[in-house]
């Protein structure tokens, strides 16, 4: 009988770790598997060549980063060759905080700077208390003695002179703040045993998100006025908020309620089984879950209704990227619109992209738990 010794052992040989350049391991593993790979890999890693070599010569190389105030000739030398950032140190407080006084603009770069403290402190897990919610309210009653003045000597400026970033923080965050809480309550309605309050809901979401959010803007500008008594009338910043935060409300029900969903029926009956009152059930048991599940989809809705504040333009309200077409109205300045729509799209990329890892950090803390 012939004995066999030399059988390798799978198992084993399958844990040996792998040897050579994790670099070149990489590559190979993920961009020269195959043939059709590697022909796809290497034409696309020539194009994204070309377009940075492209970018670094237009944006850096041959860009002029300086000039004298309110004098764009040096542009217009290099103009099509290089790259005009002279025009960002020139118009950049028109950009940011539009046509509020100039000598006063330091109140809604202040209010800026909150806006950030609040969203960085509320992604510290260690803020997640009470105390939180007292410096949220806290910090926007600062915000709003600084835009609007009046108090403390602070000179008053009205709504119609606010632009800028300000304005879009303000009606991002708003939008949002009261749109989730707003969408919970209509998901929770939607899956309610009363006929009524299932049909208003359904009514409610199918109207909103069967529109388009200009229309909304456009009805709460013009039309909203209409059904006011005479002498009565919301300034339109206001108006404005209410649409968003209705279309948002919409939107995040859907996202809400397909998180409902995901739930597993045995929560429910558990916590009918510990004798919970709905409330209770939803806030302590069911809601946790459904959030947990819909992390993905509502983090994609809350930038999405950031970048979509910028509709507000139909109305006369000046966000952050109407400021910026403002800005190059200038005839000195209107060659180098390009320049400064990248400037808009960096900030708008700033607040987009660190909500995108927060997400991703969240999702991957509640995975591990």
């Amino acid at each position: 009988m012939t004995v066999i010794t030399d059988i390798p052992d799978a198992p084993r040989a399958a844990r040996r770790p792998q040897m050579g350049n994790p670099v070149l391991r990489w590559l190979r593993t993920n961009l020269f598997s195959s043939i059709p790979n590697a022909i796809i890999s290497l034409v696309l890693l020539a194009i994204l060549a070309k377009g940075i070599v492209s970018f670094v010569q237009w944006g850096i190389a041959n860009a002029v980063w300086l000039t004298p105030v309110n004098d764009s000739s040096a542009c217009r030398a290099v103009r099509g060759v290089g790259a005009c950032w002279a025009i960002i140190p020139e118009k950049y407080r028109f950009i940011l905080f539009g046509t509020y006084p100039f000598d006063e603009q330091w109140r809604p770069a202040l209010s800026v700077l909150l806006f950030i403290a609040l969203f960085y402190l509320s992604t510290r897990r260690a803020w997640w208390r009470r105390e939180l919610i007292y410096l949220w309210i806290g910090a926007l009653a600062l915000i709003s003695v600084l835009m609007w003045g009046g108090v403390l000597g602070l000179s008053y400026v009205s709504q119609d002179r606010w632009g800028g970033l300000p304005v879009t923080l303000i009606l991002a965050t708003f939008g949002l703040a009261f749109g989730f809480p707003l969408g919970i309550l209509v998901a929770l309605g939607r899956r309610s045993k009363l006929p009524a309050i299932r049909s208003l809901c359904v009514l409610y979401v199918e109207l909103i998100r069967g529109v388009p959010l200009v229309s909304l803007l456009f009805m709460a500008s013009v039309m909203f006025p209409l059904f006011m008594p005479g002498g009565f009338n919301i300034d339109k910043l206001l108006r404005a908020q209410i649409a968003i935060i209705l279309f948002a409300g919409a939107y995040l029900a859907e996202v809400v309620r397909g998180g409902l969903q995901a739930v597993p029926r045995g929560q429910y009956e558990a916590a009918d089984a510990l004798g919970l009152s709905y409330w209770r059930k939803n806030r302590l048991i069911i809601l946790p879950q459904a959030i947990r599940h819909v992390i993905p989809p509502l983090v994609n809705t809350f930038i999405a209704f950031f970048k979509d504040t910028s509709l507000v333009l139909i109305i006369g309200i000046f966000d952050l990227l109407t400021t910026a077409k403002t800005a190059i109205i200038d005839p000195a300045w209107q060659q180098f619109s390009v320049e400064v729509y990248i400037f808009v799209a960096a900030i708008y990329f700033a607040f987009c992209f660190a909500m995108s890892r927060y997400s991703r950090s969240l999702e991957a803390h509640t995975a591990s738990r």
